[in-house]
């Protein structure tokens, strides 16, 4: 895709978990979590995961191989990008690879603030202010995104023991 990981994880979803069904909704919101702690590209550690949960090691290493293939692709773009009507192409891509990346985080949040609809009273508010924080913390701060995720982590680990 265009746009790099997050771009792609709506379209990564809607073969994984709509048109495939190999992951839950749950389980997916899990994989872009973990694919975004582990080093690596997101689509590669997306897929690695997906792998191993369809086929195991063999699944693990076709998936990787497959994205590494598409990575070799992208090299030859680069050596051609400058070409007029290539430009005129993903010139004209850059508002879809913007909304694509906008849905995957509207995504993101839709299912961490609510398990099913969306309604006041199903609302995760400890989810809300952990991002509410999170955010602040990134915007009027220095700190590395991975810490901020890893105090998010511990804030919500340290509030699933106190609440019952």
């Amino acid at each position: 895709s265009f746009g790099g990981g997050y771009a792609a994880m709506p379209l990564i979803q809607a073969q994984i978990v709509t048109e495939h069904q190999w992951l839950s909704m749950s389980e997916f919101t899990d994989l872009v979590t973990i694919a975004e702690m582990t080093p690596g590209p997101i689509a590669v550690n997306s897929a690695t995961f997906v792998g191993t949960k369809i086929a195991g090691i063999p699944g693990a290493l076709v998936a990787t191989a497959a994205c590494i293939l598409v990575t070799l692709i992208a090299k030859l773009y680069l050596k051609y990008r400058n070409i007029a009507v290539l430009q005129s192409v993903l010139g004209s891509l850059r508002p879809a690879v913007v909304a694509m990346i906008a849905s995957a985080g509207v995504l993101i949040l839709r299912n961490a603030f609510w398990s099913g609809a969306i309604r006041l009273s199903g609302t995760n508010w400890n989810m809300v202010a952990l991002f509410a924080a999170a955010f602040l913390l990134l915007r009027r701060t220095k700190l590395s995104p991975i810490l901020v995720m890893l105090l998010a982590g511990a804030a919500n680990l340290v509030i699933s023991l106190i609440t019952p």
